[in-house]
């Protein structure tokens, strides 16, 4: 736009009578965030050109975003669905800065963004990361959050086939596939792809398997801390988008699909388990005692944690395949049929984290993370909370009655 083009000169008119000695190099910043329809396809991005001197070039994306070098920004929000009326316009803030993992001839950095509103004075109501950043800064405790995301996702033609399946009937039953190789490992070259951009990205993805739906995978992301933890999450799910863009790399004209439920019947779903521990949970003394003292509060705020686990969750928590029934909230040690899971060598240790298995596969990061945490250690979430009703759907019902079961 005419915006951009007029900041880009303004920038490089300032460095050039500023210093006629300083060199100007040119680095393209894409700017990426949330518009609110969903933290896992309504990803938006725009880029622009900025002009860094010969020591500014050197700084790393982390340093540059501390420095200040990424200016605010804004873009048309009536486009994106956020905005009405005559005053459109959604302002972008930077937060977290990245190597660009596509583009690499000209140097290029990807650069998260939360959008406010126009004067730049609040953030838009479809802020999540906001919402988030608010139950983070008010731990007193110094809890240092840990969490890791296992995402589930099934790879599919863009007409709805999932990859690897018949154009007509179904696929063998599941069995062969969870981490599988040879023929039906379906669409390793665009996993092992994805894999590799976002470590060359510095996205703290951890690991990836075939999962037990033809065409299903998953990947892990974490450990992270706090509000990183969304930040990463929803960079890899752009990453994917970005990768699908590249049609003829692979041939194939495909989509990453994270609907918890992406084939009915008696198929897996997908899901988003979450993996969480604060600094006392990974104490070797008294470690064992935080978690269940964590896992128990859990019991009580079914009500205010489902809502942020998928839109559609009840079609895959129905204590078949793997998970437990999104109603009743249940725990125990190993158990991947129940709400939380403690693992045997937690157990063994006396210490170390728990899993939230409930979490399904669309859910949004932000909100996920500071719910378990806000939940699971009495924080204050005011914010949070203010957005339940926004988040319930009609199954939910009275989760308030949810029953309260220790296995």
């Amino acid at each position: 736009s005419f915006c951009t083009l007029l900041s880009s000169l303004n920038t490089l008119n300032f460095k050039l009578s500023t210093s006629t000695i300083m060199t100007t190099n040119p680095i393209i910043a894409e700017y990426i965030w949330l518009s609110g329809a969903d933290t896992h396809h309504d990803i938006r991005s725009k880029s622009r050109t900025l002009y860094l001197n010969d020591e500014e070039f050197q700084m790393s994306p982390a340093e540059l975003l501390a420095a200040g070098k990424f200016p605010e920004w804004n873009f048309d929000g009536s486009s994106t669905n956020q905005a009405k009326g005559l005053n459109t316009e959604i302002a972008l803030k930077a937060v977290a800065a990245y190597p660009h993992p596509f583009e690499k001839s000209v140097r290029t950095l990807a650069v998260l963004a939360e959008c406010y509103v126009a004067d730049g004075s609040e953030p838009t109501i479809d802020n999540t990361r906001a919402v988030a950043r608010s139950v983070f800064d008010a731990d007193t405790e110094n809890s240092e959050p840990w969490f890791g995301l296992e995402q589930e996702y099934v790879l599919q033609h863009k007409e709805g086939r999932c990859l690897g399946w018949p154009e007509r009937g179904f696929p063998y039953a599941q069995g062969p596939y969870y981490c599988s190789n040879g023929p039906v490992a379906y669409g390793r070259n665009l996993v092992v792809a994805h894999y590799e951009k976002c470590l060359q990205m510095g996205l703290k993805i951890s690991g990836t398997n075939a999962e037990v739906m033809p065409g299903q995978w998953e990947y892990q992301v974490g450990p992270c801390t706090g509000i990183e933890c969304g930040d990463h999450m929803v960079l890899s799910r752009w990453v994917y988008l970005r990768l699908l863009e590249d049609i003829g790399t692979f041939g194939l004209d495909m989509d990453v699909n994270f609907e918890v439920k992406p084939v009915k019947g008696d198929w897996n779903g997908s899901g988003l388990h979450t993996n969480f521990s604060t600094r006392q949970m990974r104490d070797p003394n008294g470690g064992m005692a935080a978690i269940t003292e964590a896992v128990k509060r859990l019991e009580n705020t079914v009500h205010l944690d489902v809502p942020f686990h998928g839109q559609n969750n009840n079609e895959r928590l129905t204590g078949l395949h793997e998970t437990s029934s999104y109603s009743d909230f249940t725990w125990g040690v190993g158990t991947r049929h129940t709400s939380v899971r403690i693992g045997n060598d937690v157990a063994a240790k006396g210490y170390g984290y728990f899993e939230d298995r409930r979490p399904g596969s669309d859910a949004d990061p932000y909100l996920l993370s500071a719910s378990l945490f806000s939940s699971s250690c009495a924080i204050p979430a005011p914010k949070l909370h203010a957005l339940i009703p926004k988040y319930t759907r009609a199954w939910m019902g009275d989760l308030k009655n949810a029953s309260k079961k220790a296995e």
